[in-house]
């Protein structure tokens, strides 16, 4: 595994999307070419991209081409076919493999991968067909949340249940597409975030926590540093660097958290690649969390994580960007990031804003202020 992929090479990224985009700019900074392999045309990806391969991510002859134009390939979201994957950690320089996807593309997988590091996550139970709803129900108890082992994201493929009959309902809906996993409900008082990065050759590096706020099931907000005890922080790195070591990850990884208002952690899911909630890295970190994707799936020495000021990201929905490109002239004091998608839907990431200060405070400040004058709703 022990390799350096030079600047002047081509990196393959599979996905065109925002995390695609902002990964392939860190990377032509350092002086790489980039290749993307992407179903759609004029993705956000795509866009930057030096070579892209309009192709499914199941295509052989796609994920054929993609190989031989790269020395090096990533990917910027977990849900690439198993075949394709294994395909490529065999023929090619896929040097995060097939075997964490395998993990995280699965949430039962995940969780069990979890507990078996001794890491806490909600109890749990596996829900395979309807005969099984039951007794899930007697070991888990109400309010219980059920998910599809695969696919979903942005509360999507999940439901909130408080009683047999809403699980049976929503099992009836979700088993059409997967089979479910059923979680306890864990009473948090904060839900935080922790990227954690391993080089391909065994360096490890952690960034701040993040504490992040949802709206609808989609992150709204993260501030960093987190508004939490510097023990539990701790011990929020602490579990990260024990999962991206257990599990042998390369590259970036998301470990998401419950705290408890006593501050005991819960681990919620893990996301193998960079994520929404590590943008604020790219204005507020020595390195950016693409940057050091980079770094650590090409070989390279991983950059200093140092936080420059604290911090404030905020995600703008398709619902905000009429506003937001109506009163560019309004946003002298935070940093925009549009990511080039043709078509603005509700809910629908768009870009996000960053505003840095003295503290988080000061950060949310800024960005309320926009809102006052009409730039966001």
């Amino acid at each position: 595994m022990s390799r350096i992929v030079t600047p002047g090479a081509t990196i393959g990224i599979i996905g065109g999307g925002q995390l695609g985009r902002m990964m392939a700019t860190a990377a032509k900074q350092m002086g790489y070419r980039i290749a993307v392999l992407e179903p759609s045309e004029d993705s956000p990806c795509g866009q930057v991209a030096d070579v892209v391969i309009e192709a499914a991510y199941d295509d052989a002859v796609g994920a054929t081409r993609l190989a031989e134009v790269s020395d090096v390939i990533t990917y910027e979201f977990e849900n690439i076919d198993e075949q394709t994957a294994n395909w490529l950690t065999e023929q090619a320089d896929f040097p995060q493999g097939a075997k964490v996807l395998g993990i995280t593309q699965h949430r039962l997988r995940e969780k069990e991968a979890i507990q078996n590091l001794g890491i806490p996550v909600a109890p749990f139970q596996a829900i395979h067909s309807l005969d099984g709803i039951e007794d899930a129900a007697e070991k888990i108890g109400f309010p219980a949340v059920l998910k599809t082992c695969r696919g979903g994201y942005d509360g999507k493929g999940q439901r909130v249940v408080h009683n047999v009959e809403q699980l049976k309902q929503g099992a009836e809906e979700l088993l059409k597409s997967s089979e479910c996993v059923l979680e306890a409900w864990i009473p948090f008082s904060l839900e935080l975030s922790v990227i954690v990065t391993r080089s391909r050759n065994g360096e490890t590096s952690v960034f701040p926590v993040s504490e992040n706020e949802h709206r609808d099931n989609i992150l709204f907000r993260s501030h960093v540093p987190a508004r939490i005890d510097e023990t539990v922080s701790e011990q929020a790195k602490e579990i990260a660097l024990k999962i991206v070591t257990g599990l042998d990850v390369v590259g970036t990884l998301a470990v998401e958290l419950f705290m408890l208002e006593d501050g005991r952690l819960y681990v919620n899911e893990l996301a193998p690649r960079p994520h929404n909630s590590g943008h604020y890295t790219i204005e507020a970190c020595k390195t950016s969390q693409f940057e050091q994707h980079i770094r650590a799936v090409c070989g390279l020495p991983l950059g200093s994580t140092q936080l420059w000021s604290p911090v404030v990201m905020e995600n703008i929905l398709g619902e905000d960007l009429e506003d937001v490109l109506q009163a560019v002239s309004n946003l002298n004091d935070v940093k925009l990031h549009l990511y080039g998608k043709k078509e603005a839907k509700v809910k629908r990431k768009m870009g996000h804003l960053t505003a840095t200060a003295d503290s988080v405070e000061e950060a949310c400040d800024k960005i309320e202020r926009l809102q006052k004058v009409n730039i966001l709703k």
